[in-house]
């Protein structure tokens, strides 16, 4: 075992023991790593990413001996009682990365954590690609966030992203203040689309390849990326592949008779470049639609939504389908409910043949008597 292997196995049982102090090479030499205090005559006034350089090789003994440091470095800021004065005499680098090379090594790291790429290029890159070359700094990041509009999503979006890279940084910067009153909630009601006006604008589409592209968004509500993401093994329901937002998932068609009568299983993709990213997948589907259309192509998956209501499916069941956690799907789609989609709901219900039924007058006596 090179010592390459040894210090992954010496920082992971550092990390265990909630050390927090991790051991580096750099070169023949290791190094201690640590939120440290600011040295005396710094200009800096909280803790931050420092190294020390502990004067120890990179040798199976050096590693055993920088790990004693460690623990004594660890110990000394969990009570408090570090002092520069052990190390006064020995090398202190502050971390210089720029921006741009943490914000590679903070690619790497969310996915290696099980993030995913589509993920990263819409939630973190879009709003993080305009970092500048320099150091990375609250300063720095705090630009990065004010360069949105304030109280939008992107404006949103930026602080997340933001303070994601900080805290991974170990800078010392919180976005909230900067977030707004953004909310979905306060984005005004659209107005969903009724299925008679899905099926007819449908109908008026003429190219067969866009035709099943909404088809397919409004049976099954999928997003617009997600049509060209799509296992139809088992038709009527299809499977969204793992390459998308949310992940892989089934959908069941909601009516089942439109994806019977469009013969959605016939897949027909229009002449796109399927090789680009989600984002851009999504976009040539409104470019197409939303022309056409006195909706938006999303208002289609909204219309799902609604309509699994109005067919009573359980909230949960339609949440995991549309790829939502069961609290942003309430979030989102309750605000919608107008008194029709009550009105017809409580219509399904009430005239089923099997539901319950009042108590008969002679039966309340008859009851009354026996008590």
């Amino acid at each position: 075992m090179d010592i390459t292997d040894k210090l992954s196995q010496v920082n992971a049982k550092l990390k265990a023991e909630r050390t927090r102090v991790t051991i580096e090479q750099k070169g023949e030499s290791l190094v201690l790593r640590a939120t440290l205090p600011p040295p005396p005559k710094s200009t800096k006034t909280k803790p931050y990413q420092q190294r020390i350089h502990i004067g120890l090789p990179a040798s199976p003994a050096g590693l055993r001996q920088a790990q004693r440091e460690a623990k004594l470095v660890g110990a000394q800021l969990a009570t408090r009682e570090f002092d520069w004065d052990r190390y006064l005499g020995k090398d202190t680098e502050p971390e210089i990365k720029s921006a741009d090379v943490w914000l590679d090594e903070f690619h790497r790291h969310y996915i290696a954590a099980g993030g995913r790429e589509t993920t990263w290029a819409g939630d973190y890159y879009k709003p993080l690609q305009r970092l500048p070359t320099g150091p990375l700094t609250a300063e720095v990041l705090k630009d990065v966030v004010l360069r949105t509009k304030p109280n939008t999503r992107s404006r949103q979006r930026a602080c997340m992203a933001a303070g994601a890279l900080a805290k991974y940084a170990d800078i010392d910067f919180d976005p909230a203040p900067l977030r707004g009153n953004y909310s979905p909630a306060k984005v005004g009601i659209r107005s969903v689309p009724s299925d008679e006006r899905v099926a007819l604008h449908r109908q008026a589409l003429t190219n067969p390849a866009w035709r099943w592209v909404y088809g397919i968004m409004a049976t099954y509500g999928l997003r617009n990326h997600e049509v060209f993401h799509l296992d139809l093994t088992d038709f009527p329901i299809v499977r969204v592949k793992e390459a998308t937002k949310t992940g892989s998932r089934e959908v069941w068609p909601c009516y089942p008779e439109w994806a019977e009568d469009w013969r959605l299983d016939r897949v027909e993709l229009p002449s796109v470049d399927l090789e680009r990213d989600n984002s851009a997948l999504g976009h040539s589907v409104t470019e197409y639609l939303s022309p056409r259309l006195p909706f938006t192509p999303y208002d289609l998956r909204h219309a799902w939504a609604i309509r699994t209501l109005e067919f009573g499916w359980p909230d949960a069941l339609s949440a995991q389908q549309m790829g939502h956690s069961l609290e942003v799907h309430n979030r989102t789609y309750q605000r919608w409910i107008t008194t029709r989609h009550h009105q017809r709901v409580y219509d399904l219900l009430m005239n089923r043949e099997d539901r319950p039924r009042p108590p008969q007058v002679a039966d309340v006596r008859q009851n009354s008597s026996k008590q």
